[in-house]
C-alpha cells in the first residue's frame, strides 16, 4: 500500500512516500542533485513498488527545498539533518522495521556514505555514486582516460588521429588530464567516513556512465583497500545512462538490489 507522508526537518516540512509492506528490512531511497522522490524517468518509483512487492517497504523522500519539501536546498553537503530525519520518519511509520539499507543514486549515494552511519543506516546499497567532483562542464579524469585509452588503442582511433578527426590540441589536453588529474578531495572524504563508521555496502555501477567510471577508479585506488577488502565487487549494468533510462536498466538494477537484500 502506497501512502504520502510529511515529516519536520529543523522546522521545514518535507514530502515523502511510504510503499508499505511487512518485512522487517526497510530501503530509505535518497535523491541525487535536484530530482524528486519519483525520479527520472521514474526510477524511484518503479523500484519502490517493485521492492515492496517482494516484501520490503520503502521510504522516498524530498529533501529541503527540492519537489514537496520547504526550505531551501542544502544540496548534498548539507543534507545530513535531512537524511537523519527522513531515516527517523520511516522507522517511526513502519516500528516492525529491523533494518534500513539505504539506496542512493549520484550524490544521494554520496550523501549515504557521508551521513548515513548517523542517520542510524544499517548497509548501504550505492548506484553511480559521486565520488569525484570534475571541473565544470567536463567529465572526471578517470572517464577521459578510459575514452582515450580506446582512442589509442584501437585501429579505428589511429586512423582519426592520422586522419585529423580529432583535434591534436583535444588530444593533448585530455592526456594532460590523465597524468595530474586534480586532487579528489569528495574521495577522501567519502574513505575517511566508510573507514571510521563502517557499514556494509553494495555498489552498482553503469558500465560506460562516466560518473561511474570515475567512481570505479575512486573504488580501486589505495585509500579504498580496506572498504573494498571487506565489502563484495562491484556489479555491473550494461548501460551508458547514469539514471538507468531504459526498462532493461531498471530491471538490471531491480535484480541487483534484490540480491543484495538478500544477503
Amino acid at each position: 500500500m502506497r501512502r504520502l507522508l510529511s515529516f519536520d526537518c529543523e522546522g521545514a516540512t518535507l514530502g515523502a512516500t511510504l510503499d508499505d509492506a511487512a518485512g522487517p528490512t526497510g530501503v530509505l531511497i535518497v535523491t541525487g542533485g535536484t530530482q524528486t522522490r519519483i525520479g527520472s524517468h521514474r526510477l524511484f518509483e518503479r523500484l519502490a513498488s517493485a521492492l515492496a512487492e517482494k516484501g520490503y517497504p520503502c521510504f522516498r523522500f524530498d529533501r529541503r527545498g527540492v519537489g514537496d519539501s520547504e526550505g531551501e536546498d542544502p544540496d548534498f553537503r548539507g543534507s545530513a539533518a535531512d537524511l537523519a530525519a527522513a531515516a527517523s520518519a520511516f522507522r517511526q511509520a513502519c516500528p516492525g522495521l529491523h533494518r534500513v539499507v539505504g539506496f542512493g543514486l549520484c550524490d544521494g549515494a554520496t550523501a549515504l556514505c557521508l551521513f548515513g552511519a548517523d542517520a542510524g543506516i544499517d548497509a548501504l546499497t550505492l548506484t553511480n555514486p559521486w565520488f569525484v567532483e570534475a571541473e565544470s562542464g567536463a567529465p572526471p579524469a578517470a572517464a577521459i582516460k578510459q575514452h582515450y585509452r580506446q582512442q589509442v588503442l584501437s585501429i579505428a582511433g589511429w586512423k582519426k588521429v592520422l586522419g585529423g578527426s580529432i583535434s591534436y590540441k583535444k588530444l593533448l589536453k585530455g592526456l594532460a588530464k590523465i597524468i595530474a588529474p586534480p586532487p579528489a578531495t569528495l574521495a577522501g572524504e567519502v574513505a575517511a567516513a566508510l573507514s571510521i563508521r563502517p557499514l556494509p555496502l553494495a555498489l552498482f555501477l553503469s558500465r560506460r556512465d562516466n560518473t561511474a567510471v570515475a567512481a570505479e577508479d575512486v573504488w580501486n585506488s589505495a585509500s579504498f583497500r580496506q572498504i573494498r577488502d571487506r565489502n563484495p565487487a562491484p556489479v555491473h549494468i550494461e548501460s551508458d545512462s547514469h539514471t538507468l533510462a531504459r526498462r532493461k536498466d531498471a530491471d538490471a538494477l531491480l535484480a541487483a538490489v534484490l540480491r543484495a537484500l538478500s544477503s
